[in-house]
């Protein structure tokens, strides 16, 4: 089996966090804590586990974060000890090759797609039970056992397959290629955070940041709510085209951004020496998709008293200057959003993925466009480098396809 993963290493980790920001290449050296490594084919830790082979996986931002280190040691789940090993790759589509003898979701030859085996252990793959109220309501990134010991999954997307618990991935339906199957786990999390505060038909809606995440929350709300009046910030021409093709009615590019957001709300723009000011009345929602310092406290600035913050960004270190006056003084809203799960909408609950496929079923979703570079394995520094400089290589999605 060959696996690309990082471990909780302090001191490679602090070695690699302060060295591949001037030298990228270091990750790729036995000093780093990353690996890309042949391990022997593990059997399967229980009765109800399945092996499966990977087909295509798409490199996420969170992966790049985990490789180069750009987490702080010091952040809240850093504390959990059951987060040791992190296998590369979650948005992956893959073929089951093996299934344990107590296995009745799936059978050998059906595709899946990676759910909650990105999260790492939870009651059902440690065999506990009863399980946590978080696993009972299917939503097994909470899980409170977590960090117990017991059986543990082996490999990752970026891999040549990995082997999970029966509930850690779900079915994927024959009809989607595969490149949309690639896409269900990032739309699944789009979907979890747009429906933690639905966009509604004439609301005005900002996406902060048109990475994948952020193009992909634009389709979400377009498909949601189709007359609200959707803005995008977004850094490149290229990402900014992408997202007029999704739906936007307005591009934000950072200059006189402000000023901007007024003009396209209707609100009222104020500053002051040494303060780049606030906007009242402004949008009634916003989905930061980067999550840093600057993107936060600009989202809630610009979101209209009483409206709404939705944190996907990943930003996995502290924020000292954060400005959450806002929170108080507007009651603005601030809300976080963690991968997938399942969610409430219309008085139905359901999972993220079965309203992402339903959407590919009705024609919602059009991902054409969205995969810019495709890579062999063989080639994964290269990979890595174009997914990594976005900007300078024009990419959006960059995918690993295994043969």
């Amino acid at each position: 089996m060959r696996a690309f993963y990082v471990d909780k290493h302090i001191p490679r980790i602090l070695l690699t966090k302060t060295l591949a920001p001037l030298w990228p290449g270091f990750v790729w050296t036995p000093l780093s804590s990353a690996r890309v490594t042949d391990l022997p084919d593990p059997p399967l830790p229980g009765p109800d586990w399945v092996r499966v082979k990977n087909q295509c996986c798409g490199i996420c931002a969170s992966d790049l974060s985990l490789l180069f280190v750009r987490a702080n040691p010091s952040v809240a789940p850093s504390a959990l000890p059951g987060l040791s090993r992190f296998w590369l790759g979650h948005e992956v589509v893959s073929s089951v090759t093996e299934v344990g003898p107590v296995v009745r979701r799936f059978k050998v030859g059906d595709r899946v797609v990676m759910d909650s085996y990105h999260y790492g252990a939870h009651c059902q793959s440690l065999g506990i039970q009863p399980g946590c109220h978080y696993c009972a309501a299917g939503n097994h990134r909470f899980c409170v056992n977590r960090s117990e010991p017991g059986r543990r999954g082996m490999g990752g997307g970026f891999g040549d397959g990995y082997v999970a618990h029966e509930n850690d991935v779900y079915p994927c339906p024959p009809e989607l290629t595969p490149d949309q199957a690639m896409f269900v786990e990032p739309l699944g999390i789009a979907m979890q955070a747009v429906l933690r505060r639905p966009p509604e038909n004439g609301e005005k809606v900002l996406v902060y940041g048109a990475g994948i995440i952020g193009l992909l929350t634009t389709m979400v709300v377009k498909a949601l709510a189709p007359e609200a009046e959707i803005t995008v910030m977004a850094r490149y021409t290229h990402q900014a085209e992408m997202a007029e093709s999704l739906g936007a009615s307005n591009i934000l590019r950072g200059q006189n951004a402000y000023a901007e957001v007024a003009n396209i709300t209707g609100g009222k723009f104020f500053t002051a020496p040494l303060n780049k000011g606030i906007v009242l009345d402004g949008f009634d929602v916003t989905y930061d998709c980067v999550g840093d310092e600057e993107t936060l406290t600009d989202s809630l600035r610009w979101t209209r008293a009483g409206g709404a913050v939705v944190i996907i960004g990943l930003h996995m270190s502290p924020m000292k200057k954060v400005d959450l006056t806002l929170v108080w003084y507007s009651h603005v809203n601030l809300i976080g959003s963690f991968m997938h799960g399942h969610s409430e909408w219309n008085g139905k609950r359901a999972h993220d993925y079965e309203r992402v496929i339903g959407f590919y079923q009705q024609g919602k979703f059009d991902i054409e466009g969205l995969i810019t570079h495709r890579f062999p394995q063989k080639d994964f520094k290269e990979a890595i480098r174009v997914a990594a400089n976005k900007g300078k290589e024009k990419a959006i999605k960059v995918v690993f396809e295994h043969g």
